[in-house]
């Protein structure tokens, strides 16, 4: 009897423990799913030859994410970037990357987009003079011997490289003062004040170099070049705009520097038909007072009287933790508002409740179309609230980010729950030659492999591409997204057709 009576509850247990346990699993999965479908790119219905492509996409991403898994010493992008940078260029992935049509570029800096050897070429043109002072050097083109200071003597670059008795070890030596890439990243680059004054020093380095006018345009175009062999379809590249100068003594203003910019485009446009082109956000540093920017907001308007449809906007640039706040120009911003475009940096901090990441309010309260970075918005539930209801665009740059010291792992990025929320998003990359990337296609192989999801696929790349066109300022968002999809259908059936 006892037997009879425990074996039926045996059953009954057994009945009941199954349905409870099928009721859990159901419910998991249903919170699986519905999380799955707030992602960026959700919305995205891939076609026959998209999900071909997708398994083949998600079958080379498992298999980096699996041994990162297994053996975590071995995940690349969990390393300093440095340690990787050149790494991943081998992997099929990465190969996948480069030639997927990405977009545009709407967060990059003009003079820190190509690769130090790059620069270096530079320092052959005819007419080049070098300081060399302690660790440092100055660089200026002339007719004749410059008369500024300097510690040692002014020599000509082509004098002082090939008496060096070793040319090879001459360019090696000068190629470190245009990039911020060294082996012990993590040592030497103790904390952020450390590594953005290594960063803005390369700006200081070859801000002569650079405005030389003949090597401004010629730095420009190839700079448009690069972005193109990057699977980039159009550009806003953001300029302090200095003043160029040129061997005959002659110094154009910022308006014409601008004028400069736009024939440079338009030129290349002529040799590229298939480039979308580039447009301007001019972009002064804000470490100066109201009576500078007021000067800043003059030019812009006077830039977009000259060029109305190649200045995009305004935006204030520079360290924010060290620069004034975005509060202390309001009367002014709020002035210009109604004539100019805001694209603000704001929040490209690691701290909560200072003026650094409030600059967010004032990006948000004055308009801007785009925040550039936002790195801190994380912290803010109702500011994100408010980006989505106003359809503000971040503009995240992941591997800045993490080389400038606000992250040490990416996968800690808060552009992890940006994706998993679906906010507006675009990726972009800052200054990517300045620690040694590629244009554009680095930031996205750290990011779908480092920071998204492993459910994130080809949906969320093709999201993120689609992004930078929509928030970009181009007036035929329709032809250019008709474009894209062109080359994006190229780019599939090429990844079915090769297998990878």
């Amino acid at each position: 009897m006892w037997t009879t009576i425990l074996c039926l509850s045996f059953v009954s247990f057994t009945a009941v423990s199954t349905d409870l346990l099928e009721n859990v699993v159901k419910e998991r999965n249903d919170i699986l799913h519905r999380e799955l479908d707030m992602m960026l790119g959700h919305e995205i219905e891939l076609s026959d030859s998209e999900i071909k492509a997708n398994d083949i996409i998600m079958d080379l991403k498992r298999r980096e994410l699996d041994q990162g898994f297994l053996q975590p010493q071995l995940f690349n992008v969990s390393k300093h970037f440095f340690e990787y940078k050149d790494v991943v260029k081998e992997s099929s992935l990465f190969k996948l990357i480069k030639e997927m049509p990405k977009g545009a570029i709407l967060h990059a800096h003009d003079t820190g987009l190509l690769s130090p050897d790059y620069v270096v070429t530079l320092t052959y043109w005819d007419d080049l003079y070098v300081c060399f002072e302690e660790d440092d050097l100055r660089l200026l083109f002339s007719k004749d011997t410059p008369d500024g200071t300097c510690g040692t003597k002014w020599q000509l670059m082509r004098d002082a490289r090939y008496s060096s008795g070793n040319v090879e070890k001459f360019d090696a030596e000068l190629r470190k003062h245009f990039t911020i890439v060294i082996d012990n990243p993590t040592e030497v680059y103790t904390d952020i004040n450390v590594a953005w004054g290594k960063f803005q020093q390369y700006f200081f380095t070859t801000s002569a170099l650079f405005s030389y006018k003949p090597v401004w345009e010629q730095y420009f175009y190839d700079t448009l070049k690069a972005v193109r062999e990057d699977s980039v379809m159009y550009i806003e590249i953001r300029s302090v705009l200095p003043q160029l100068y040129d061997l005959d003594g002659n110094v154009y203003d910022s308006v014409e520097t601008a004028v400069s910019y736009k024939e440079v485009v338009d030129r290349f446009i002529c040799d590229y038909p298939d480039f979308y082109g580039a447009k301007l956000i001019y972009a002064p540093f804000r470490m100066v007072d109201a009576k500078t920017v007021r000067e800043y907001i003059k030019i812009a308007k006077e830039i977009k009287k000259r060029l109305p449809d190649f200045l995009a906007g305004f935006d204030l640039v520079g360290q924010e933790d060290k620069g004034m706040p975005t509060k202390d120009f309001l009367a002014d911003l709020v002035e210009a508002k109604s004539e100019l475009d805001f694209f603000f940096h704001a929040g490209e901090t690691n701290w909560y409740g200072t003026d650094t990441d409030e600059n967010l309010i004032d990006a948000i309260v004055l308009g801007s179309r785009r925040i550039g970075h936002g790195f801190a918005i994380s912290k803010h539930p109702y500011l994100i609230q408010e980006i989505v209801k106003r359809d503000i665009a971040l503009e995240v740059n992941v591997v800045s980010n993490a080389v400038l010291k606000l992250v040490e792992d990416v996968r800690n990025h808060p552009l992890a729950s940006f994706l998993a929320q679906d906010l507006p998003v675009v990726l972009s990359s800052d200054d990517p030659g300045v620690w040694e990337a590629d244009p554009l296609s680095h930031d996205f192989y750290v990011t779908f492999v480092g920071v998204a999801s492993r459910h994130a696929d080809l949906k969320l790349l093709k999201k993120l591409a689609l992004n930078s066109l929509y928030y970009s300022t181009v007036k035929d968002k329709v032809k250019i997204v008709h474009d894209f999809e062109i080359r994006w259908t190229k780019f599939i059936d090429s990844v079915v057709k090769d297998k990878w």
